[in-house]
C-alpha cells in the first residue's frame, strides 16, 4: 500500500476508514459485530451500570489501521476517544501514529478526505518548521 496517511471517522455504528495518498484514496466501512445498543444507563437501573463496549470493533479499525504511517481519527462523539483508549491498552505501536483527535458530525466521505489532506498539510507545515 503506497498510502501513508489514514483518516478514520467513527461512531458506535461504523467506522469509515480512508487510506490517502495525493493521487488516490482507498475506502473500507467496519461494522460492529453486534448492532449499536444505547451505553447509557436510566436512572435507577437495576445493574447502574452502562454497555461494555465491543473491543472486536475497534480491534477491527486497528487492524484496518495497521499500515498507515499517520492516523487522524476523527468523529462525533465517545467512540473516537474509546478507539484511542483500545489502542493504549491493546495496540501501542499503532497509537504512536496517531496524529490528531479531532470532534467532526456527519461529514461525506469526500468531506473527510478533504478535512484530512488539509490536516496533515497544515500538520508537515508545523513540523518543518
Amino acid at each position: 500500500m503506497s498510502h501513508s496517511h489514514a483518516v478514520v471517522w467513527i461512531d458506535h455504528a461504523e467506522a469509515r476508514i480512508m487510506h490517502i495518498s495525493p493521487e488516490d484514496v482507498e475506502k473500507s466501512i467496519v461494522h460492529p459485530a453486534e448492532p449499536h445498543l444505547h451505553l447509557h444507563h436510566k436512572r435507577g437501573s437495576v445493574s447502574g451500570s452502562r454497555e461494555p463496549e465491543d473491543q472486536h470493533f475497534y480491534h477491527e479499525v486497528v487492524e484496518a489501521l495497521s499500515e498507515a504511517k499517520e492516523i487522524l481519527v476523527v468523529g462525533p462523539g465517545q467512540a473516537k476517544l474509546n478507539l484511542i483508549k483500545h489502542m493504549h491498552a491493546h495496540d501501542h505501536d499503532v497509537e504512536n501514529r496517531v496524529v490528531g483527535l479531532e470532534t467532526v458530525d456527519h461529514p461525506s466521505d469526500a468531506q473527510i478526505v478533504t478535512f484530512a489532506r488539509k490536516y496533515f498539510v497544515a500538520k508537515d507545515r508545523m513540523i518543518a518548521q
